[in-house]
C-alpha cells in the first residue's frame, strides 16, 4: 500500500513539474548575458544553454549608427545591458528573425529607459505600450539626449532607413550637385550640410571620433 502511495505521489510531483515547466515556456522568457550589440536597439544574448539570440528591444526605435546619435544611443544601451544578466520577456519574432522582447537588469526596464533618456524613440508602428510615449515626450520637454539637437537634426529612424520626411535645410547642397567633393569640417557651412555629407554621401573623416555626430564645432 506504502508504494502504491509513494507511487501516486511521485507521479503528482511530476504532474506539478511538467505543468510548471510547460507555463515557464509558455511565459516567453529568456535569461542570459548580453554579450554583443549591434545598435541602440538590438542585442545578442548568451542563454544557459550556450546558445545565442539575436533580441531586438519592443516597442522602441534608437537612431542608426550613421544617424546623428546613432553612436551615443548605442553607447546608452551597452552601459546598461552589455555583459550584463539580464531578463528579457519575449513577444514573438520580426521580419528578420530576431526575437522581439522587453528586457530587464534588476530593477530596470532597459527599454523605457533607452527612451527616458533620449536615446530612442517609441516606435509608433510597433507599439504595444502607450506609456512609452510618455516617456519619451516627458524627454523632450527635459531636452534629453538627441532631443538636445536642433529639430533638422531629430530624423526618426523609420523615416531616415527610408529616404523620407529629409529636412530641406540637409538637403539642400544636393541641390549643387551630387555630394561635391569636400571632405574637411573648414569646407562645411553648417552642421546640417556636414551630416548631409556624413550620412548621405559616406565622408567618414568628418565624425573623427565615431560617434555619429559630424564637425563638432558645428554641431554641438
Amino acid at each position: 500500500m506504502r508504494w502504491k502511495f509513494a507511487r501516486f505521489c511521485a507521479a503528482g510531483l511530476a504532474a506539478i513539474l511538467l505543468a510548471h515547466t510547460i507555463l515557464a515556456a509558455n511565459a516567453g522568457e529568456l535569461n542570459g548575458r548580453v554579450i554583443a550589440l549591434a545598435d541602440g536597439d538590438t542585442l545578442t544574448l548568451l542563454g544557459a544553454d550556450k546558445k545565442e539570440v539575436r533580441v531586438r528591444l519592443e516597442g522602441i526605435d534608437a537612431p542608426e549608427t550613421g544617424q546623428a546619435w546613432g553612436m551615443r544611443a548605442k553607447q546608452t544601451l551597452s552601459g546598461l545591458v552589455l555583459s550584463k544578466t539580464v531578463r528579457i520577456a519575449t513577444s514573438g519574432r520580426d521580419d528578420y528573425g530576431r526575437t522581439l522582447g522587453r528586457v530587464y537588469v534588476g530593477g530596470i526596464d532597459v527599454n523605457a529607459e533607452m527612451v527616458r533618456t533620449g536615446s530612442a524613440w517609441a516606435y509608433r508602428q510597433y507599439l504595444t505600450d502607450s506609456s512609452l510615449l510618455k516617456v519619451e515626450q516627458e524627454a523632450r520637454n527635459a531636452k534629453r539626449g538627441l532631443w538636445s539637437m536642433s529639430p533638422d537634426e531629430t530624423m526618426p529612424p523609420w523615416d531616415w532607413r527610408h529616404g523620407t520626411a529629409v529636412s530641406t535645410s540637409v538637403v539642400a547642397p544636393q541641390a549643387h550637385g551630387q555630394c561635391a567633393p569636400k571632405r574637411y569640417c573648414r569646407e562645411m557651412s553648417s552642421c546640417a550640410e556636414a551630416r548631409f555629407y556624413l550620412n548621405a554621401c559616406g565622408v567618414r573623416s568628418l565624425d573623427g571620433d565615431h560617434d555619429g555626430t559630424p564637425c563638432e564645432n558645428l554641431c554641438r
